[in-house]
């Protein structure tokens, strides 16, 4: 990466970067790294979004997708390979946990095929069907179900 990440910033998403948020999602999504998203989730789900601004340019997004009174995903979360291994991706989760507890969430949780990352984060992996049934009513819609082969890591937020 060119200069100093004193530029970066973490920001709300705006209707300008949907494209390069389906971009560098589907990016990880073709190698096998994450699921796909399409465009109209962006922009259903765009209040969700959180980027990482590098000097006007997006290099990273994620998303705090609520389910219920006491839990939330962190979803979507992806850095540019020109980025990645600067703690750019932690940061971002970081700014996502500290939103969840503004809003007085109890925990998070993540399904990742990067478990080591979320691990770092200090999630801890648990077994899908601890989770609530309401995790699943999206999964419905993904071409993996009901053979998902994420991996299910949660925060608690209380600690």
């Amino acid at each position: 990466m060119k200069g100093s990440l004193l530029m970066l910033t973490f920001r709300k998403a705006k209707m300008s970067d949907v494209e390069t948020m389906h971009e560098l999602i589907n990016l990880y999504a073709q190698k096998g790294l994450m699921l796909a998203r399409s465009r109209n989730s962006f922009y259903e789900g765009l209040r969700e979004f959180t980027v990482a601004d590098y000097d006007g340019q997006v290099v990273g997004a994620g998303g705090l997708h609520l389910l219920w009174s006491d839990l939330a995903e962190i979803r979507a979360l992806a850095i540019h390979p020109d980025y990645a291994g600067q703690g750019i991706g932690r940061k971002l989760v970081e700014t996502l946990v500290n939103e969840a507890k503004e809003m007085e969430l109890p925990r998070v949780f993540a399904l990742t095929y990067q478990p080591e990352f979320f691990s770092k984060c200090g999630f801890t992996e648990v077994a899908m069907d601890v989770l609530p049934h309401k995790v699943w009513r999206e999964c419905i819609n993904c071409p993996k179900f009901p053979k998902c082969d994420e991996r299910a890591f949660v925060l608690d937020l209380n600690d």
